[in-house]
């Protein structure tokens, strides 16, 4: 049962909305019965979404970060493994270099080869020079005389008396009068007075290769070689002749299987070997173990113009991806440098890149079913967590259902030793809280049901009491004024008449008050000026002998808006307030008159101040009840205020009060404005 419908009375009607603004339980049945009807999900299904998004989401971005680092650090290993194998085939390259340094040397310091020299008869070591050269695996081993014309070819003795003063490294021993070792170029006339056996493996036709930078040459005739220079000295340390000697690279493999071998031990990958290596003389693979197509050398292509560009032109390293031949490599190239630091061609050690993709994919799948894996798991715990969490939640939910159906003695059972338990707690304790209310509530909406009942049939009775007595109270007033017209001023008899009046008067006006009371005339509602209004009633009553010493002030806001009222109620509900405000005022004080337009609210605020007494604030909560008053005995009915809050709701406004002891008090009307009303 609402209590708002329990009277009719003005006084619990302005009390019981304090009251019932606490419990509001139809309000609660409405939300609950509207969030039912509609289509939702539960909580445990939003915690299951919310989990499930946030794993998808977490795997996404550890599948796709892993994948992107794995890729990185593959590479990044394979591009480390592959400039450890570029050192080592260097090491591989100059050590050679170091053992003809060594040969030749040694052999220029021996004994034989200086009496030969100085006797003049060379000859005589041809067959020791032989040996050497065959037990070391020199291509050519050759003596000079101090000025550089040649007097013995190990490899081509049957030439002689050619000069070597343009070889680098033969002016270079001369001026240092040491060893002097390096790569060079040796062309191809130089090669075939050699031997023409070296200059028939000099001799090398371009393949066409893709990529490689353009170039008018259609094949190689000049030959790598691994060459030192050393000079025979006499007794005195000065020179008597050169000896020099040196390795051919074109066509030689040794050098670069044995880098295979060394560095990648034969290992094999998909039928094809992992691990290569190659020379190359300017862009031309002049000794490789990198397999053509049909699984030959492939001697004779050439290197890509990017990759030209960087290493011999540019005088970088350069270590990257790269398609050599006919397949991609993870591979290092360096810059082949002569003597006098001219680069001449480049080193290459290269991995398969098959390999490490291999090895990215198998890692990346791993890394996925690991991901993948841990991301189920953590479904299944979330799954879990969120049943746990939402069936507390469901049995509260249920709870409260049952709760705005009118069920107060429901409770709910939590022990999760955390906040929802707190709130299953918390929810109890607003069950019996509610259920303690209720019963109070109850109990007093049924006293002001039987005391509003009461009140209306004392109203009606005090209504039709009223009327009765109206007629015979006018005979009274009337007869009583026309005796005291009809009796002299110094008649004994006229201080009683003037009595028998003005208590005749004054039951008539509690009479006229209880029938406006009892039964109100509906108000007739039309746009009219709240100021002009009020200006109206401070014009009736400031020339009152109650005003002569009230200060009146108007603060009135000249661009207010119109308001749909009865101006006549209007004027009866400012006068109760105005006339209150005097007599509160002892006739002497001021008396503020104030209106203001919220735009906002779109409400006008009618706002009456006096400076008088003021009000206690146990008596500010009864000032709009009938028959209350604050006035002495005799001087008031206390219907005015209950009527004028009457007249303001009918309006659809509120009225209320302010007060302070010794200061004064304020009322303030609020209408809506314009079509708001």
């Amino acid at each position: 049962m609402e209590i708002s419908r329990a009277t009719t009375d003005v006084s619990t009607v302005h009390r019981l909305p304090q009251v019932s603004a606490r419990l509001s339980l139809p309000a609660v049945r409405r939300r609950l019965a509207g969030a039912a009807a509609g289509r939702r999900l539960s909580i445990g299904v939003k915690l299951v979404l919310s989990y499930l998004l946030i794993i998808i989401i977490a795997v996404i971005v550890f599948i796709v970060v892993g994948t992107q680092l794995v890729g990185r650090l593959i590479l990044s290993e394979a591009q480390a493994s592959v400039t450890n194998a570029l050192n080592t085939a260097r090491e591989i390259l100059y050590g050679r270099l170091n053992d003809v340094h060594d040969v030749v040397r040694l052999t220029a310091d021996r004994f034989f080869l200086r009496n030969a020299l100085l006797s003049g008869r060379i000859e005589e070591a041809a067959a020791e020079l032989a040996r050497v050269a065959r037990s070391e695996g020199l291509d050519f081993l050759t003596v000079t005389d101090a000025a550089g014309r040649v007097l013995l070819r190990t490899s081509n003795p049957g030439v002689t008396g050619d000069y070597r003063n343009h070889d680098p490294l033969l002016a270079a021993a001369r001026m240092r009068k040491v060893p002097v070792a390096a790569v060079s170029v040796m062309a191809g006339a130089d090669l075939r007075l050699e031997s023409p056996l070296l200059a028939d493996l000099a001799y090398i036709r371009f393949v066409p290769t893709p990529r490689a930078r353009p170039r008018p040459e259609t094949e190689e005739t000049a030959g790598m070689v691994l060459e030192t220079v050393a000079p025979i000295l006499d007794a005195r340390g000065g020179p008597i002749g050169f000896l020099y000697g040196g390795v051919l690279l074109n066509r030689n493999y040794e050098i670069v299987d044995k880098v295979k071998e060394t560095v990648f031990q034969g290992l094999r990958y998909g039928g094809r070997d992992v691990g290569t290596a190659t020379i190359f003389l300017d862009d031309l693979r002049i000794a490789t173990n990198v397999p053509n197509a049909d699984g030959s050398r492939a001697v004779g292509t050439r290197i890509a113009a990017d990759v030209y560009r960087r290493v011999v032109e540019e005088g970088q390293r350069w270590t990257s991806r790269a398609f050599v031949v006919n397949n991609w490599y993870i591979a290092a190239y360096e810059p082949i440098r002569t003597l006098d630091d001219r680069i001449i061609g480049i080193l290459y050690v290269g991995v398969l890149e098959g390999k490490y993709v291999a090895i990215r994919r198998r890692t990346i799948a791993a890394f996925m079913v690991i991901s993948l894996t841990g991301g189920l798991l953590s479904m299944a715990v979330s799954y879990y967590i969120s049943r746990r969490v939402s069936a507390g939640i469901g049995r509260m939910t249920q709870a409260a259902r049952e709760m705005a159906q009118g069920k107060l003695d429901v409770r709910v059972a939590v022990r999760s030793n955390d906040e929802l338990q707190d709130l299953a707690e918390a929810f109890n304790a607003m069950a019996s809280s509610l259920q303690q209310r209720d019963a109070r509530l109850r109990e007093y909406a049924q006293s002001r049901i039987r005391e509003s009942e009461r009140l209306a049939i004392t109203g009606q009775l005090a209504a039709g009491v009223a009327h009765e007595l109206n007629n015979p109270l006018q005979g009274i007033l009337a007869y009583a004024h026309m005796l005291l017209e009809k009796v002299p001023p110094d008649d004994p008899l006229r201080p009683a008449l003037q009595k028998i009046a003005a208590q005749a008067d004054r039951s008539r006006e509690i009479i006229q008050g209880l029938l406006d009371f009892a039964r109100p005339r509906p108000p007739q509602m039309r746009p009219a000026n709240l100021n002009s209004i009020l200006q109206e009633c401070l014009a009736l009553v400031e020339h009152q002998a109650m005003f002569h010493n009230v200060r009146l002030i108007r603060n009135l806001q000249p661009d207010l808006p119109a308001a749909v009222v009865d101006p006549a109620q209007l004027q009866q509900v400012f006068m109760n307030i105005i006339v209150n405000a005097a007599e509160a005022m002892d006739g002497a004080g001021t008396l503020i008159a104030t209106t203001r337009f919220e735009p906002v609210s779109r409400m006008i605020h009618v706002a009456i101040s006096d400076t008088g007494r003021g009000i206690r604030p146990e008596d500010l909560e009864r000032v709009f009840d009938p028959f209350f008053s604050t006035k002495p005995s005799g001087q008031g009915v206390g219907l005015g205020l209950a009527i004028s809050y009457r007249i303001v709701q009918e309006h659809r406004g509120t009225i209320s009060v302010q007060s302070e002891v010794g200061r004064g008090t304020t009322f303030t009307v609020s209408l809506p404005a314009g079509q708001e009303a």
